[in-house]
């Protein structure tokens, strides 16, 4: 456990240092949260959330680059140090390269699209009406990254079950692909819609991603492990910074990365029933946002008077930070739940 460990307090050390000198990047490249009046996929003006963000204008927006970048990178050389080493790289699947293969593809493959998304809402590349890029698009493209990774899941890892507490073990075969990925495009989506308040989405995920540190540790599965020892300590660094009122805010490049990361984390680990319960804040936010959509669509009216489930309660008049550190009690409380479930045979 302690070379786990030090990875994490490496990178915490590693992204708390470089972190500042990247706040006064993004400040000069001007890559700042837009002064702009928002709209929602219908192109409707939504008040609320320009009433209740207003203040946020200005907040440099990109911190997802720098952890993407630093993860990619520390991930990389610890498992190069293994190799250098000669120590095993224990794994419970036959390709252990599959597996690095799989975390490195799913983190930088929806980075680049967050980063996309994230040029086009504060420089406007774009003719579209919608705030960012077009949601048809980027589903498109999520859709696409998300099934290669399943795919790989699948004919790499040769994961193909699901197994469910108390009724058993169950084999879908081909089916596993359209249920993994739908799987990591609801949670990539999932952690970019929770990523509405200082802190909120980082908290959240470092407390999920704790969980299945656990698991991965409790199966002594190295890559995975190893790299959610790296990760937390680049969240560790970027929390710091970004508890309000925040210096610095995820982003797409971020929400989307590490949204698409959580979820392929738990299917490498074989928890796919234990992950909505242990990402179970992701799950109420996404939810809340989908039933008010829908109602939108096809009742003509909303459902709640805003959503996500955050923006609801901020809505209700709980200040910002007493919304995050609830919601990170909630974490808490589904993580261990979550465990509790993981670990049922």
């Amino acid at each position: 456990m302690s070379i786990y460990l030090f990875a994490t307090f490496v990178s915490f050390v590693f992204n708390f240092f470089l972190i500042v000198p990247f706040i006064n990047f993004l400040y000069k490249a001007k890559l700042q949260r837009q002064n702009q009046q928002t709209k929602d996929v219908f192109n409707e003006p939504t008040p609320i959330f320009d009433r209740l963000h207003g203040h946020k204008t200005g907040t440099p927006v990109g911190g997802g680059i720098l952890i993407v970048i630093t993860t990619t990178l520390l991930f990389g050389f610890f498992v190069l140090l293994y190799a250098v080493f000669n120590k095993p790289l224990h794994a419970n699947y036959p390709s252990v390269m599959g597996e690095i293969r799989i975390i490195f593809f799913t983190l930088i493959g929806f980075a680049i699209l967050g980063v996309w998304d994230d040029l086009m809402k504060i420089f406007r590349f774009r003719d579209s009406h919608f705030f960012g890029l077009r949601m048809r698009y980027k589903f498109i493209i999520e859709v696409i990254l998300a099934t290669i990774i399943a795919f790989w899941l699948f004919n790499d890892l040769k994961i193909d079950i699901i197994h469910i507490p108390f009724l058993g073990v169950y084999k879908l075969g081909l089916f596993y692909i359209p249920f993994a990925a739908f799987v990591i495009v609801a949670f990539s989506n999932a952690v970019n819609i929770t990523d509405g308040l200082d802190g909120l989405a980082a908290g959240v995920l470092m407390i999920a991603i704790s969980g299945f540190w656990i698991i991965a540790r409790s199966i002594i599965d190295v890559p995975t492990s190893m790299f959610i020892g790296v990760w937390i300590g680049g969240l560790l660094a970027f929390l710091y910074f970004n508890i309000y009122p925040a210096r610095i805010m995820l982003g797409d490049t971020g929400a989307l990365s590490f949204g698409a990361m959580f979820a392929v984390i738990g299917l490498i680990l074989g928890k796919a029933f234990a992950l909505p319960i242990i990402g179970g804040v992701f799950l109420l936010e996404i939810i809340t946002s989908l039933v008010q959509l829908l109602s939108k669509k096809f009742l003509k009216k909303k459902a709640f008077n805003v959503a996500p489930f955050h923006l609801l309660l901020q809505h209700r008049g709980w200040e910002e930070p007493k919304v995050v550190m609830r919601l990170w009690l909630l974490a808490i409380i589904f993580s261990v739940f979550g465990l509790m479930i993981a670990f049922m045979k």
